[in-house]
């Protein structure tokens, strides 16, 4: 989908309400597009998607020759395009594209796709673009870029990093030039991004709603103005509009005769470092950026600000050791290591004692001065368009006293010891243990669930097994059965010279075995008898490794924890490990233990998200040491309540988290009734010896 086609004005890009950090992302990019795209995160609803499309109507006009569908310069044509080789045509002008990749689209849909038939009995190459073509030399928009599908992130990737687009059929191959910029939003709720794509966006931007009532009034007045009459709410924005394009091409014209100096390379490279990033493309993002933030501040010699700036939007995303840690900068950290490296290279280092304030003179707290301005209310919405961003200060979290209970005993205990509310010998959340790497828990049979790298399943991707007729549109090409079922009708159909006759009936398609992911739904044991310390730190630690396997292997995940009188959905399935984490760590323990409401809630869970999603098969990962306390006849109905999982054919493994020299074996009860598998946490290890070989049991039969 290109936007240039709708008729309907855009959203003025100078007529978003604040997200002064996402503006001046945007606007970077526009200045200098190495600098390699946007991720835009936040909460829904923020107007991500607005000020993303609003961008393209600021873009320079490209000039491309005549009648390439793949945009080819005039001045610098693809020597491989595939409708070339282009002579000296006449060039013609025409919008930058913003083409917006929706998350459900097919392989062909992205790369092109080619026409196998003519392909084979004629030889010919013709090849329908796709959307990166459209995309080449503007910009690609992702919206729910967390959501899109490995294979499709597989191709974005190629062609980010290659700058061409390639499209292999059997022998038959096509490449077109595919350079884009690319910008991506999502909601972190949903789900995060696979490491490789995060770190191919330059840029990111935390964004969330204003809780300034002023601030949210106007941009409701604002939408509603659009909504009215668009036409004429854009010609209200257009002398804004126009000063935005007239600043972003003086900067690009300014651009190259930025100065980088050594001096700021070196804090560049300090930073990355003292923030353990990994390789050198975030040395790079950051050059590039700093370069970016000179030009639109009208310099030509980069400063510690321009850095600084730079560091805050291409960093944070890199610097995640697992996806479980925040993003974000320590912003004391960042200017504890400018301070010093700027020292050292005579930057930043002047011999004013002075502590650091505002700049009230002559270009402080703007662009030209690149200062950093005093913290308002909000944006000064008469200005032309977006200023560099307010920083904003963080305060350091007070502390909390303690309880009065603690104070009378005179003793501080640890926070993991601290007592929450509640009764029935309830106690706080304690922390995990460093997780582990994990065996791999598979769902027995053969699945045809979404591509992931848990449980075997056809897939569109794999290893080849076979041939079939196509069900619909062709897919990966099978060629040698192909063949087979053409050649015997070659003299029927008068077949002359060294071409094959194909008709549409000899087409066979690949049938290809790849890895699902599953819906791996957690039942977490909270009640008391899993309250000790050491054990319940032990048990979390051993959730929090399961997630991030899940979250590597691209599951969905769900969690179900019991104690006291019940159980509770502390997670509906989602696609957010983070989530997970978060309600795991939060996770109070005490009273008795309903195991039997814990297994109803979740035969519940998995019978409606089957109707969600029949194909995403369950593995259901039970989490305690089998006891059964809570409610009437505790053990009957636990058992009740397993055997009514198994009748469903659910994949089950049960951990043991049992401890002590005496062990009842309840656990191994429960996955006898689940007629799936017990292993105890330290099975669970991949690295441990008694975890060899050892797969998931279920009553469902190989497919």
């Amino acid at each position: 989908m290109t936007t240039p086609h709708d008729t309907t004005p855009q959203y003025p890009f100078s007529a978003v309400v604040g997200m002064d950090d996402l503006r001046l992302a945007l606007l970077l990019n526009a200045v200098s597009p190495a600098v390699g795209g946007v991720l835009v995160r936040g909460e829904k609803g923020t107007a991500k998607s607005t000020a993303v499309r609003a961008l393209s109507a600021l873009m320079p006009a490209v000039d491309v020759v005549g009648g390439c569908r793949f945009a080819c310069a005039p001045d610098a044509p693809d020597p491989g395009c595939p409708d070339g080789p282009h002579g000296t045509g006449a060039a013609e002008e025409r919008p930058t594209r913003m083409v917006e990749l929706p998350v459900g689209a097919s392989e062909d849909r992205l790369v092109g796709a080619l026409d196998i038939e003519r392909a084979l009995s004629e030889g010919v190459k013709a090849f329908e673009p796709g959307l990166l073509a459209d995309a080449h030399r503007g910009i690609l928009y992702v919206d729910e870029v967390n959501l899109l599908h490995d294979h499709l992130v597989d191709l974005l990737l190629d062609a980010a990093a290659m700058g061409a687009s390639y499209v292999e059929r059997e022998g038959v191959s096509v490449r077109h030039a595919a350079r884009f910029l690319l910008v991506g939003t999502m909601n972190p709720e949903e789900g995060e991004l696979r490491p490789q794509l995060l770190d191919r966006f330059g840029l990111t931007v935390e964004v969330a709603a204003s809780r300034e009532p002023d601030l949210r009034v106007e941009v409701v007045r604002r939408r509603l103005a659009y909504d009215a009459d668009p036409a004429g709410f854009a010609a209200r924005w257009a002398a804004e509009e126009d000063e935005l394009r007239r600043r972003i091409a003086v900067a690009r014209e300014l651009l190259p005769g930025v100065t980088l100096g050594d001096a700021a390379l070196r804090q560049i490279a300090a930073t990355c470092a003292a923030f353990e990033v990994d390789g050198m493309r975030a040395d790079i993002v950051m050059a590039r950026t700093a370069t970016a933030l000179a030009a639109w501040a009208g310099r030509t010699e980069v400063l510690e600000e321009d850095v600084r700036q730079a560091a805050l939007l291409a960093l944070p995303h890199r610097r995640r050791r697992n996806p479980f840690d925040a993003p974000g900068l320590d912003e004391d950290k960042l200017d504890q290591t400018l301070e010093e490296f700027g020292a050292d290279e005579g930057t930043g280092g002047d011999d004013d004692p002075e502590p650091d304030g505002p700049d009230d003179g002559p270009g402080g707290g703007g662009p030209e001065g690149g200062g950093r301005p005093p913290q308002d209310g909000g944006p000064d919405e008469s200005a032309p368009g977006p200023e560099l961003p307010h920083q904003q200060e963080r305060e350091a979290p007070q502390e909390q006293p303690a309880a009065p209970e603690q104070q009378e005993s005179g003793r501080t205990p640890e926070p993991a010891e601290q007592s929450a509310p509640g009764a029935g010998g309830e106690k706080a959340a304690v922390g995990a243990t460093e997780p582990f790497r994990t065996r791999r828990l598979d769902v027995p049979g053969l699945g045809e669930g979404a591509d992931g790298r848990r449980s075997r399943a056809r897939t569109a991707h794999g290893r080849t097994t076979g041939a079939r007729r196509p069900h619909g549109a062709l897919g990966k090409l099978h060629l040698a059965a192909t063949v087979q079922a053409a050649a015997p009708h070659q003299r029927v159909r008068g077949r002359r010279g060294p071409g094959l006759v194909v008709r549409r009936d000899d087409l066979r398609e690949a049938v290809r075995e790849g890895r699902e992911g599953n819906l791996v739904l957690f039942v977490v044991d909270a009640s008391g008898s899993m309250a000790a310390r050491k054990r319940m730190s032990a048990v979390k630690g051993a959730v929090l490794s399961l997630l991030l396997d899940a979250y590597q292997r691209r599951d969905k995940i769900g969690m179900i924890t019991f104690r006291g009188a019940g159980a509770e959905l502390a997670l509906p399935p989602t696609s957010s490990v983070e989530a997970g984490a978060a309600r795991l760590e939060q996770l109070p323990t005490g009273g008795r233990t309903p195991l039997s409401e814990g297994l109803l809630r979740a035969h519940e869970v998995l019978r409606v998200e089957r109707m969600r999603d029949a194909s995403r098969r369950p593995l259901l990962v039970v989490v305690t040491d089998g006891r059964a306390t809570g409610g009437p006849e505790p053990v009957v109905r636990a058992a009740r309540a397993a055997r009514l999982l198994a009748a469903q054919s659910t994949a089950s493994v049960v951990v043991d988290c049992e401890a002590g020299p005496v062990r009842l074996g309840l656990a191994g009860e429960l996955a006898r009734e689940l007629q799936g598998t017990a292993i105890t946490l330290d099975e669970l290890r991949a690295d441990s010896v008694s975890a060899l070989v050892r797969t998931v049991q279920g009553n469902r039969k190989a497919a």
